[in-house]
């Protein structure tokens, strides 16, 4: 399906201010839907004047829904939809007219003028109105209409004030960060304020949500900031920003707490005609979801502590065979005590690594030039040789970093110590990534292979790491060859996991 953009560009004559007004207003259009109780379909007039186009829709969360079949990307011509004409012409919300019967339900519409603020901070009553964008068809399905609750009055009243505010270009709130996804919802609990801050009304979500609070009272009739800072302050200062939030003078969030439950407040002023009537605070129980954030926050905390010691722990081993190999009197094994001291230590760096990451990702580019830096640490002063990496690894899950560290480990010591043996050159590590695979060459220029060397069956300790490392533990293809020009060229090619999310 064609996002609002795709359509927008493609078949509007809108303008990047105009289309980033839209898109702030359809992140929050998903309030004017649940408090109409109404399907929401946004037109925009197409770029030769001949008609419209849908560029969004919405469904309500409260009600049942008129279409059920997507309507996005649909055109209709100048006529075919009067109130639609008429809203943009006359720049009035537009509610004539008997429901509609021609879908085999009684649907009521109606139509309202979208007008762009012409300037930011739409929430500020002097704020002068801008150009009109486009019209919100609200379709109400009427076939459970039934006489409204104190509930559904009070919902039906904020969404004409939301409307109102949208015709006069004052909803959303320009300027503000976007809301977020876990924002409070309609349903989750809704009080109305008057100008002064005082509760009009208070659904039975919001008021559940204060009694878990601790109040024994009731709401209505209260100012929202006194009893909330009552309850989560007591005698302390109390947070400015609560005090905003709940009488309601910018749209903003805000969470208190008090006896372990934690609720969440977002405010939105109700402006209409220029001057503030009220406010509507959208209140949601996050207690639950606060504790579970909390926990993983602890488990990321030990699992980085767990790292943390792993580190050092192999850094202690490294230390002590260090110690061992300096007391070592045979140069055979003396060196090969060393090369267990920088293989403990490509897997302490990946540790390392992971003790400060959050989860089990890695940026491997670290990684590895910190393995080619001490790489080139022990080469020989007449060798002259610093290896160099090309390309970037990116992100990479511990297991694949763990071994593929090892690996690098082996390649770039094995080409110091039998490629450059008392003679300069180059060494580079090129890195290619694509979606679902990472491919790795480790080029030198040295003296490259014997002339009867074959992979398979090679008795050096360090290729054998590799070959079973590549192969067996991460799944992937390795080959050694003689590198034209001299030198030699290994390459390593290795399946990836899908990227971690965002």
């Amino acid at each position: 399906m064609p996002t609002l953009s795709d359509l927008a560009v493609s078949h509007t004559a809108l303008d990047h201010a105009d289309l980033d007004w839209m898109h702030s207003l359809v992140s929050d259009w998903q309030l004017l839907a649940d408090l109409s109780f109404a399907d929401l379909i946004l037109w925009v007039p197409l770029r030769d004047g001949s008609g419209w186009i849908a560029v969004a829709q919405m469904r309500p969360t409260t009600g049942p829904t008129v279409y059920h079949d997507d309507v996005v990307g649909s055109v209709v011509a100048k006529g075919e939809r009067p109130l639609i004409d008429t809203a943009w012409d006359e720049r009035r919300i537009c509610r004539e007219g008997d429901p509609d019967w021609s879908s085999g339900v009684p649907v009521r519409e109606e139509t309202i003028p979208v007008r762009r603020a012409a300037v930011e901070g739409g929430y500020a009553a002097e704020v002068p109105a801008g150009s009109f964008v486009g019209v919100i068809q609200r379709s109400t399905n009427l076939s459970s209409a039934r006489t409204p609750s104190r509930l559904e009055l009070t919902y039906l009243q904020s969404a004409s004030d939301l409307a109102q505010m949208v015709a006069e270009g004052r909803f959303p709130f320009s300027g503000d960060e976007p809301i977020l996804v876990r924002s409070p919802r309609v349903g989750d609990g809704l009080l109305r304020l008057d100008r002064a801050g005082r509760v009009t009304y208070a659904s039975p979500n919001a008021l559940s949500a204060y009694r878990r609070l601790g109040l024994n009272a009731d709401l209505v009739g209260a100012e929202l900031g006194k009893v909330t800072a009552a309850l989560c302050y007591g005698d302390e200062p109390v947070d400015e920003s609560l005090m905003i939030v709940a009488a309601g003078r910018a749209p903003r969030e805000t969470e208190v707490e008090s006896g372990g439950t934690i609720v969440q407040l977002r405010a939105i002023p109700l402006i209409v005609g220029g001057g503030r009537i009220g406010a509507l605070v959208l209140i949601r129980d996050v207690t639950e979801l606060r504790r579970r954030e909390r926990e993983l926050m602890t488990k990321d905390a030990t699992i980085r502590e767990i790292h943390h010691r792993v580190k050092n722990n192999l850094q202690t081993v490294a230390a002590l065979l260090r110690l061992q190999a300096r007391r070592l009197q045979v140069r055979e094994g003396r060196e090969a005590l060393e090369e267990a001291v920088r293989r403990v230590g490509s897997i302490a760096i990946v540790h390392e690594t992971l003790s400060h990451a959050p989860e089990e990702f890695v940026d491997f580019d670290d990684i590895a030039d910190r393995v080619i830096a001490m790489t080139g640490e022990v080469s020989s002063p007449e060798a002259q040789v610093t290896p160099r990496r090309e390309g970037s690894f990116g992100v990479l899950p511990a297991a694949i970093a763990t071994p593929l560290a090892m690996v690098l480990t082996e390649l770039l010591q094995n080409a110091m110590q039998h490629g450059f043996a008392q003679q300069s050159g180059r060494l580079s590590v090129v890195v290619s990534r694509a979606t679902e695979r990472l491919d790795v060459l480790v080029v030198d220029d040295g003296k490259g292979l014997p002339a009867d060397f074959d992979l398979e069956n090679s008795t050096s300790l360090g290729l054998q790491i590799v070959r079973t490392l590549v192969v067996s533990e991460l799944s992937g293809r390795l080959r050694v060859e003689p590198r034209e020009g001299g030198g030699t060229e290994v390459g390593l090619s290795l399946p990836l996991p899908a990227p971690p999310s965002q």
